[in-house]
This record gives structure tokens, C-alpha cells and sequence, in this order.
């Protein structure tokens, strides 16, 4: 049983100054929870507006400028939330970028930096979190982002698809370890979704291929069977049952949530 039963939940989301992230702190808030926010610095300014729509809904809010590729920073971020906000519930490992370019071009250097967020930001996250959990008690929830290319990758993001990949099996391994303190760790996997990443994507796509910008996403987007691109409310609202209690019952598992592009 949580320690704090009765209280609201606490969540903390990376990447949450657009996009996917904004969307998935604003539905966290919306179904009671209360949520902090992170970012890089560069983004602080759409971060605080984030955390001010938090707050305008009845809930608190705290937001922490820190790099999730450096450790110390990840664990001061956990420290913190916990400090301020009484505990951490859910931790959603968002924050993540794109490198769109033939692998033949892509440097060891450009490996690393995507990897070191991607990856590395993922495997921080889950890390500080599970400490804070098992010392707090109660269990929790760990989330982090994959994508459809952890099932299935993309040409010219073999980089971007290989650290999905992995946190795919990060997911599970620590789904293995953390069951025994009542902590489950899943991933979602969006696919083509209306956000600054996407649209810096089909540019890439479309500069490789000869074609228009926009081009590239609209080609892509002919193999979603539902007929539209995604939105961040969809994404988020799968995020929404990972971090509730209906999902008490599943962990180790990455979902696709892509409108039907990929089939696992």
C-alpha cells in the first residue's frame, strides 16, 4: 500500500516543454496527479508556461532545468521532485531527439550525443526513480519512450531506431528486477505525430529523397490505417492508463500506439 494513500500521486515528466511531453504532464494533471516538468534550458521558458497550465488546473507543479544524459543532474531532479512535491509516483522518461541522415554520414560523435539522451537519459531516469520508489515504499510506475522503430526501423534514423531498440530491453529487464517492489516499467511507441521532432524529421526525409518539405510526412503517412497523423492527446492518453492503477497488472511491455502503421 503507498505510504501517502490518499494523497495525490506525484509524476515527473522529461522533455515536457512540447510535444509528446507537454501533452502527457497536462493529461497527468488533468487525471489528478501532481505533476513536475523538466527540460533543458534552452526550453525553460515553454516549460514554466507548461508548469503555469498545471497549476491553473487545481494541481502543483515544479519545473528542474537539468540534462537527463548527466547523471548528477538526473539525480538531483529526482531529489528534488521528491523534496517538493512529498514523493515520487510515476516517473515518464520522455525527453529524447531525432538524427535524420544516412548511416554512412552519421560520425561517431553524432552516435553518442543521440544515444546519450535517448538511451542513457532513459536509463538514468528509470534508475533514480526506482531508487527513490523502493526507499519511499509504495511501489510506482516507470515509463519510458520508445517508438515504432524500436518494432520496425526507419531509413535514415539508424541511430534514432537502434536506441529504441534498446530501451525496449531495458524496459523489460527492469520490469524484472523492480517487480518485487511492486514498481512496473513499460514503454510506448509512437509513430508519425504532429510535433516539432516530426516536422524536423520530414525535412531531413525530404531534403534525402528530392522532395517538398512535407512531402516526406504526408508519403509516410499513407501507412497509417487509421487516416490521420497522430496527435501528442493521443499518445498521452495510453501514457494516462500506464501511470493509473488499471495497469497495476502489465509491465515489461512496449506498445505501439501508432495509429496501425506496424503490427508486432
Amino acid at each position: 500500500m503507498d505510504v501517502h494513500e490518499g494523497s495525490p500521486r506525484v509524476a515527473l515528466v522529461t522533455g515536457a516543454a512540447r510535444g509528446i511531453g507537454k501533452g502527457i504532464a497536462l493529461r497527468l494533471a488533468a487525471d489528478g496527479l501532481d505533476v513536475a516538468v523538466n527540460d533543458i534550458e534552452t526550453n525553460s521558458g515553454q516549460l514554466k508556461e507548461v508548469a503555469t497550465e498545471i497549476e491553473a488546473m487545481g494541481r502543483r507543479s515544479a519545473t528542474v532545468v537539468a540534462d537527463v544524459s548527466d547523471p548528477d543532474a538526473v539525480q538531483t531532479m529526482v531529489d528534488r521532485v521528491a523534496t517538493d512535491l512529498g514523493r515520487l509516483n510515476v516517473m515518464v522518461a520522455n525527453a529524447g531527439v531525432a538524427d535524420v541522415q544516412p548511416l554512412l554520414d552519421t560520425e561517431p560523435e553524432d552516435f553518442d550525443r543521440l544515444m546519450s539522451i535517448n538511451l542513457r537519459g532513459v536509463y538514468l531516469c528509470y534508475r533514480a526513480a526506482a531508487k527513490q520508489m523502493i526507499e519511499q515504499g509504495g511501489g510506482g510506475k516507470i515509463i519510458g519512450a520508445a517508438s515504432i522503430v524500436a518494432y520496425r526501423p526507419f531509413p535514415l534514423l539508424a541511430a534514432y531506431s537502434a536506441s529504441k531498440w534498446a530501451v525496449r530491453g531495458l524496459t523489460q529487464a527492469a520490469a524484472m528486477e523492480w517487480a518485487q517492489y511492486d514498481i512496473t516499467v513499460n514503454a510506448y511507441c509512437p509513430g508519425i505525430v504532429g510535433t516539432a521532432m516530426w516536422d524536423h524529421i520530414d525535412e531531413k526525409l525530404a531534403e534525402n529523397e528530392g522532395l517538398n518539405k512535407g512531402a516526406a510526412i504526408k508519403k509516410y503517412s499513407e501507412l497509417i490505417h487509421l487516416g490521420r497523423v497522430s496527435v501528442p492527446e493521443d499518445v498521452a492518453g495510453f501514457v494516462s492508463y500506464l501511470a493509473s492503477r488499471d495497469s497495476d497488472y502489465m509491465t515489461g511491455q512496449s506498445v505501439m500506439i501508432d495509429g496501425g502503421i506496424q503490427f508486432s
